[in-house]
């Protein structure tokens, strides 16, 4: 009988566990990345911007997973908009899985949200912004310096404020944050 199964196996690799649905593009700079999320959103793409597995940086921190079924689409529109990744790849197996941006601690009182290497702490009683930290870019001291002391309903948007890597990723913090806090 353990002669028939091996004799009735088909040669050749077994067929893969799950089909791949995802995709990332990379690009070589956070500027690109920004426009392209925000062209895609409002193309209706179910986007997300996600830290980039090792074995695909380029030199940018973030890159945009995305449908892999939509990629024709996609790139198409990114051409037209004068955006061009450097590549795009699918999401296959653990090691190719993008890092989630995010990291929530609560402390008690505060609440403190890490996106990338931006961290945002409020108070969770007052939504006052007690602390900004983290990042390298040259805009963190004055991104701190405009919101710390401010309620995140009177703080301004760091979108408004920034338009570094650390900019970004602060924007991040503080949408999770407003949908977390209190």
């Amino acid at each position: 009988m353990a002669f028939w199964k091996f004799w009735r196996r088909k040669p050749g690799p077994e067929p893969p566990s799950a089909p791949v649905e995802d995709g990332l593009l990379v690009f070589a700079h956070t500027s690109e990345v920004i426009r392209a999320e925000a062209v895609l959103k409002e193309a209706g793409f179910p986007v997300t911007v996600m830290g980039p597995p090792p074995e695909i940086q380029s030199g940018c921190d973030l890159v945009i997973r995305f449908p892999l079924i939509r990629q024709l689409e996609i790139l198409r529109l990114l051409a037209d908009r004068g955006l061009s990744p450097l590549q795009a790849v699918p999401v296959r197996g653990p090691l190719l899985k993008p890092v989630d941006l995010f990291q929530v601690t609560d402390f008690g009182r505060y609440l403190m949200v890490r996106a990338a290497n931006m961290k945002l702490t409020v108070d969770k009683e007052t939504r006052e912004i007690v602390n900004v930290s983290g990042g390298g870019c040259p805009d963190v001291p004055y991104l701190a310096a405009q919101l710390v002391g401010r309620t995140l309903e009177r703080a301004p948007r760091p979108r408004e404020l920034g338009h570094t890597l650390c900019g970004y990723a602060l924007e991040l913090a503080f949408t999770e944050l407003e949908r977390r806090c209190c």
